[in-house]
């Protein structure tokens, strides 16, 4: 099994990445994990004091349970992947059945900040885009999806989100063997990766 990891900042185009490649690699060879359904449960949190929980940090991932669930999928065995609510903060009781597969892609923002996962890794990808960019895609995501005002976003990225990327995800590119730079758009690395993993896949089964 063949495990990429795709890393980059908040809005950066990681998801727009990763579905490109999924699309060009074939049918039923291809899984995808994204590293926000093992967020730590927060169920346990006052509700008042949800929203202040940090989501852009390390410590806000359940590593052991991606990790445990990725060393089940080298073996051979299926997962039940956690589902969580952004809304709420909270685990959802729903869980997600995933098959093993020859190449499993795995997308988030700290995806490259473990070492234990980095090291399973055959493949670590960096995404990079320019901050004001982000930001524009972050305020049309969240005020979309996750019911926020413009101004929070931005408020929230100010205080936040800034300061997380510039400490902790920023310097796991220096960790990646690929960078893309413009995200989704950068067709030639996206090729160029879509290729490398379609020889990887080939020196597979001829052995």
């Amino acid at each position: 099994m063949i495990i990429i990891g795709v890393a980059g900042g908040t809005g950066s185009g990681k998801t727009t990445v990763v579905r490109k490649i999924y699309e060009k690699l074939p049918k039923g060879e291809v899984g995808a994990i994204s590293l926000d359904s093992y967020y730590k449960d927060s169920s346990n949190v006052p509700v008042e004091d949800r929203q202040k929980i940090n989501f852009d940090e390390p410590a806000a991932f359940d590593w052991e349970l991606l990790i445990k669930h990725l060393k089940q999928l080298k073996a051979g065995e299926s997962i039940e992947m956690p589902t969580y609510s952004y809304l709420t903060c909270e685990r959802q009781k729903e869980t997600v059945h995933m098959d093993p597969h020859d190449v499993v892609l795995i997308e988030g923002i700290l995806v490259l900040a473990d070492k234990r996962l980095r090291n399973m890794l055959d493949i670590k990808v960096f995404v990079d885009a320019d901050g004001d960019d982000r930001l524009i895609r972050v305020i049309a995501r969240d005020c979309i999806e996750r019911g926020r005002t413009p101004q929070m976003v931005i408020d929230r990225y100010e205080r936040v989100l800034k300061p997380m990327h510039l400490q902790h995800i920023e310097p796991t590119k220096r960790f990646a063997d690929l960078i893309v730079p413009q995200g989704g758009h950068n067709e030639v690395a996206i090729g160029l990766l879509t290729d490398y993993i379609f020889g990887r896949l080939k020196n597979k089964i001829q052995r």
